[in-house]
């Protein structure tokens, strides 16, 4: 039988089923947790900026299997494409990307020592990987192959220079982590910015195998 202390007590909500704790939640509106916390809002904003890239690249992608026929009469993949030099490229890149794993398990150790030194040998290698490639490119325009010679070498030179401009962008961005960790130690904060970091890289590397798969690989047995 219910008694008068029974109803004037606020009824106990054990599973949280309700739409939160008392009447200051519900005069916020938010819920019971209230707005999500700013980690969340980084990594959904993050995974959403990740997706727009990978759009981005498909597109390229989609113009290069279309173009890659039009070479206007001027030399084609197979004529230009030294597999040598990619496969050190690509293996440059690949060993930066592993590197940076070993970063970020030195981040989760709390080892700054270790954290720097794989951050900074994942810096080498895509600084080679960079130097690779700009190189290539150097060499294509002193034979006349540029990116105006024939719509083949605009795809070419627009896909594999969008990736470039993203490892160089991703240097800059590894140099700026390695001077917060150096200064401001493993915060919160800025190990969520290093996680971000570290998703870029991996799918720059997972980009770049595609890459060059389809450009480097059948464009030169074509």
């Amino acid at each position: 039988m219910m008694t008068t202390a029974d109803i004037a007590a606020p009824r106990q909500d054990p599973y949280h089923i309700g739409h939160g704790h008392g009447h200051g939640s519900l005069a916020r509106g938010h819920g019971e947790g209230g707005p999500a916390p700013k980690r969340i809002i980084v990594g959904y904003g993050f995974w959403i900026f990740l997706l727009s890239d990978i759009v981005m690249f498909s597109a390229f992608f989609a113009a290069f299997a279309v173009l890659q026929g039009e070479t206007a009469g001027g030399p084609s993949g197979k004529d230009l494409f030294d597999l040598r030099i990619t496969a050190i490229e690509t293996g440059c890149l690949l060993i930066s990307s592993f590197m940076c794993g070993m970063a970020s398990l030195a981040a989760e150790a709390r080892r700054a020592l270790w954290f720097h030194a794989a951050m900074a040998a994942t810096f080498v290698f895509g600084a080679a990987f960079i130097y690779l490639e700009v190189r290539e490119f150097w060499v294509l325009v002193e034979q006349g192959a540029g990116p105006t010679r024939s719509a083949f070498l605009s795809a070419f030179f627009t896909l594999v220079g969008c990736h470039g401009l993203h490892v160089t962008a991703g240097l800059l961005w590894l140099l700026t982590m390695m001077a917060q960790i150096f200064a401001k130690g493993f915060r919160p904060d800025i190990l969520r910015r290093y996680l971000c970091f570290s998703l870029f890289w991996h799918a720059l590397d997972i980009i770049w195998v595609a890459l060059f798969t389809v450009v480097y690989l059948m464009g030169a047995g074509a």
